[in-house]
């Protein structure tokens, strides 16, 4: 049987340091952050503000730090003898080689229950969607009625009566009275959630109640309640102990209000600023529609002066006017026309009248007639006895033919 050799060049051999770093390395890598409960006892603050101590149960310890970056946000005091729950990671302090606990965060054991408790239940709540932002409804402007769902004997209603009166004291508030702490509370306001939905007499909801522990505060971290808030048809806001205070009611509510007054805040507008706006807004409107007025006023100037232009009664007394321009063209034309006719008609009868018999009987001349207006020009168309009338320059001679003489002689 041969016996085990190992080249010594081969061998891979570690420092204490090394074993220390990798181990270290290994406990990070090899198990996540974890919750862990115990009892604290050896608690030490050095001048660093670093906490050092030890947490035990009844069959175990460990060693655990605390780094003052991470104290500083911690709202509980470690002491000797007090039973905590503290959220860390594993580790290995390599100077010495000592596994220990690095804590990030802790918490009373009591509390610390149901801390563990809501964490489970948010995870799976927001899993589901009920955090979603898309499914939040948003808030009237200027709600007709609110609904107040809280204790009608606590500080949290004094206060939320108060903000609305004081910001806008018209809008009605219909008080929904449940318990707000311990045994059934929180089915009591699951139902008075449903109860507001089912009379739908509000548009608005305010769930709140005052500051307390995460233990007081505890019936609207129950998943009733937040199914109830989810299943809501009117929006919520949620007014829910202090600021630094969550609950999985304000994640499912539309709108976290930091406290009960701020929730009242964010419910109604502030009737100052709202009167402002609807000066504004009337100022705004009288300008506009002076504006339009204005506008519609210059258009009807321009369509009466249009309407004008082609009335019957303007084409009327144009056509008119054309007609009496027309006329005394007319006139002229026709006074020089007469004129000239009238110097021609002179001229013509001047022309005439110097070749008129008339003109010829002027001058001794006689024209003789027979009877019928016949005209004798010669004595052969005359007989002894008949009656003649011979017309001279200025009137007539009745003759009778007593006598017929040859031609005249010449000499």
């Amino acid at each position: 049987m041969a016996l085990y050799s190992e080249n010594p060049t081969q061998r891979d051999v570690y420092s204490v340091s090394r074993l220390n770093r990798e181990a270290r390395i290994l406990l990070e890598t090899g198990l996540a952050t974890l919750w862990l409960e115990g009892e604290i006892s050896n608690f030490s603050r050095p001048s660093s503000g670093h906490w050092y101590f030890t947490l035990k149960d009844s069959a175990a310890q460990v060693r655990c730090a605390m780094f003052r970056s991470a104290n500083l946000r911690v709202r509980v005091t470690p002491k000797d003898g007090l039973q905590v729950l503290i959220r860390g990671r594993v580790g290995l302090y390599e100077n010495r080689g000592e596994f220990q606990l690095v804590a990030e965060h802790i918490e009373e054991a009591g509390e610390g229950a149901l801390r563990r408790r809501f964490e489970e239940l948010k995870a799976r709540l927001a899993a589901e969607g009920l955090f979603d932002l898309g499914r939040k409804k948003a808030l009237p402007s200027l709600p007709r009625r609110i609904g107040v769902i809280t204790s009608p004997t606590g500080a949290a209603i004094r206060d939320i009566l108060h903000v609305l009166q004081r910001r806008f004291a018209a809008i009605p508030v219909l008080i929904y009275p449940t318990a707000v702490q311990g045994a059934g509370a929180a089915a009591e306001i699951a139902s008075m959630l449903r109860l507001a939905n089912s009379r739908n007499e509000v548009d608005l909801l305010i769930l709140a109640r005052g500051g307390g522990s995460l233990e007081d505060l505890w019936s609207f971290n129950e998943e009733i309640v937040a199914r109830a808030i989810a299943a809501s048809d009117i929006p919520i806001i949620t007014g829910i102990g202090h600021e630094v205070d969550t609950t999985i009611a304000d994640f499912v509510a539309d709108v976290r209000a930091p406290t009960p007054s701020g929730a009242a805040e964010l419910a109604v507008p502030d009737r100052a600023e709202w009167l402002r706006a609807i000066a504004n807004g009337l100022r705004r409107l009288r300008a506009g529609w002076e504006q339009r007025h204005q506008r519609a006023h210059e258009r009807l100037k321009w369509l009466t002066m249009r309407l004008q232009r082609v009335h019957p009664r303007e084409q009327l007394i144009r056509r008119a006017q054309r007609i009496d321009e027309l006329e005394a063209r007319l006139q002229r034309a026709a006074h020089a026309h007469f004129s000239n006719a009238k110097t021609r008609l002179g001229s013509a009868m001047r022309t005439l009248h110097a070749v008129s018999p008339l003109a010829t009987l002027n001058r001794g001349y006689a024209i003789v007639l027979k009877t019928d207006g016949t005209i004798v020009k010669s004595t052969q168309e005359v007989t002894l006895g008949e009656t003649i009338t011979a017309r001279v320059g200025d009137g007539q001679l009745r003759a009778h033919v007593s006598e017929i003489l040859g031609k005249a002689s010449t000499k």
